[in-house]
């Protein structure tokens, strides 16, 4: 088996997003995590600060664990 690293093309095998394709963005080999690009999205809350007077809702990626994918 080889192993799964940045940029390679991967296929979801479990979860919500089972049949999905995307692209390694980063890999967490201590967490056994990956986030891929456009899936498993969720939603954050952000305070306001100094930058962000407002703060706000930021959309952005969640990680899924190495064993729910499989390179393609």
């Amino acid at each position: 088996m080889k192993k799964i690293k940045k940029e390679d093309k991967v296929l979801i095998l479990s979860g919500n997003h089972k049949g999905s394709e995307g692209i390694i963005v980063k890999i967490f080999p201590k967490k056994n995590k990956a986030i891929i690009s456009g899936i498993n999205m969720i939603k954050k809350h952000t305070k306001p600060t100094s930058k962000k007077p407002k703060g706000g809702i930021i959309e952005k990626e969640a990680p899924i664990h190495l064993s729910n994918l499989k390179r393609i």
